[in-house]
């Protein structure tokens, strides 16, 4: 075993190749460093986005909301105080919600008007926080006043005092016939929280909302949990103590196709990196084709000292992951470095250009975000580590095919 273990490093880092084999052999091993370096740095820069998105979304909307099966949640009270009693959850707060159609300066939006008690609402949300004009307060002191998303605000073209009219799915009843109904609210405030929310949420007090929509109750509840990551796992349980009669879902539910796409982009531009570590597996292939070549003579001699076949192939095999393991190294520690530095470096040549590379009103985000997480880095280096050794398999078995007579006579 030392002597395969000496033959492996002989051949991978003392080998004297010709040129063009030392060029391919170099080159196998860069592709691979580029690869992996590709493939770390865009995952983190995914995972920022996604991080990012959460956490913008999370500072408006509930962690879960509980709405009854059939009707409306009349004796909410009680059931807000028997979630409130588990340590896991931070805040629950009652509201009603709808779709309506918001007109302004005569440019009509959708939008969902949620009604909120201002008081349980700071429970359970950081609305108060992301207010950039006016008070929330206002919402209850003046009755059917709103707060708009500082987006649809904007596409409207309207701004605090202003006023929008809305009509909501329901109709009414008139001697003159029947028609949506509608009421006009006041502007009294606009938040921003960068994400595709400004643009379609509305809000107004839960007496301003029980007034338009005609109903007495509320919708449902809406929950804070101690850990945003306890949705998947603490979600089921509260259903379950709550009953059949009402359903617990998170806010990945409601907001499961934006991040679903999110998702789906990091797939794909994995697998389109992936394609560099791939044709660095190749590189390798060619590369130990190359070296078979070249050591027909050193295999014939060492199989006449006694190395068995499968010892052969064993020292082949061992010299291609030796070139694809350094370039999956070196692949991943810069890709570990770039991506715990890209977002100031991005934010250095901004400064130095004085040109924003992402533009926050397209983008939302006025910077490139990253999160290294290390089951990626991981990830990437097995997925490397084993096209590595799977590139090694055909070249390493011609040699061990080759017979020290047939290669002897040719001497």
């Amino acid at each position: 075993m030392p002597l395969i273990v000496d033959l492996i490093i002989r051949y991978s880092l003392r080998s004297r190749r010709h040129g063009f084999a030392r060029l391919v052999a170099w080159m196998s091993m860069l592709g691979m460093v580029i690869g992996v370096t590709s493939l770390v740095t865009v995952m983190s820069v995914m995972n920022g986005f996604a991080n990012e998105l959460e956490s913008r979304i999370l500072s408006l909307l509930a962690h879960a909301t509980v709405t009854p099966e059939q009707g409306q949640m009349t004796d909410w009270q009680s059931k807000a105080a028997l979630i409130g009693k588990r340590i896991e959850v931070e805040g629950v707060a009652p509201y009603m919600a709808d779709q309506v159609l918001l007109e302004g300066w005569g440019r009509k939006r959708g939008a969902v008007l949620t009604g909120i008690d201002l008081q349980a609402q700071q429970q359970v949300s950081g609305l108060g926080e992301q207010l950039i004009a006016g008070s929330l307060a206002d919402l209850e002191s003046e009755p059917f006043s709103v707060v708009l998303g500082v987006t649809l605000a904007r596409l409207m073209g309207v701004s605090v005092g202003d006023t929008v009219h809305a009509t909501l799915p329901t109709l009414t009843v008139t001697p003159a016939g029947i028609f949506p109904r509608d009421k006009t609210l006041t502007v009294k405030g606009l938040f921003q929280v960068g994400a595709d929310l400004d643009a379609k949420q509305a809000y107004v007090s839960l007496e301003t909302a029980r007034r338009l929509f005609g109903r007495p109750g509320v919708d449902g509840l809406q929950l804070r949990y101690a850990n945003s990551r306890q949705n998947s796992s603490l979600s089921p349980v509260l259903a379950q103590t709550l009953g059949d009669e009402f359903s617990v879902n998170d806010w990945r539910t409601t907001q499961g196709s934006l991040f679903s796409a999110v998702r789906m982009e990091k797939l794909t531009v994995a697998m389109l990196l992936l394609v560099e570590i791939v044709v660095a597996a190749f590189n390798i292939i060619s590369t130990l084709t190359m070296s078979v070549t070249e050591k027909h003579g050193d295999i014939a001699v060492l199989r006449v000292m006694g190395l068995s076949s499968q010892h052969i192939m064993l020292v082949f095999m061992g010299q291609g992951v030796v070139l694809g393991g350094i370039g999956i190294l070196l692949g991943a520690c810069i890709g570990v470095v770039v991506s715990l530095q890209i977002s100031d470096w991005v934010g250095w040549f901004e400064q130095l250009l004085g040109v924003p590379v992402f533009d926050p009103q397209v983008y939302y985000i006025g910077r490139l975000p990253s999160l290294l997480q290390w089951s990626d880095v991981a990830t990437t280096a097995f997925i490397a580590l084993l096209l590595s050794v799977l590139a090694t398999v055909y070249p390493a078995w011609r040699a061990s095919q080759i017979q020290p007579a047939e290669v002897l006579n040719h001497v």
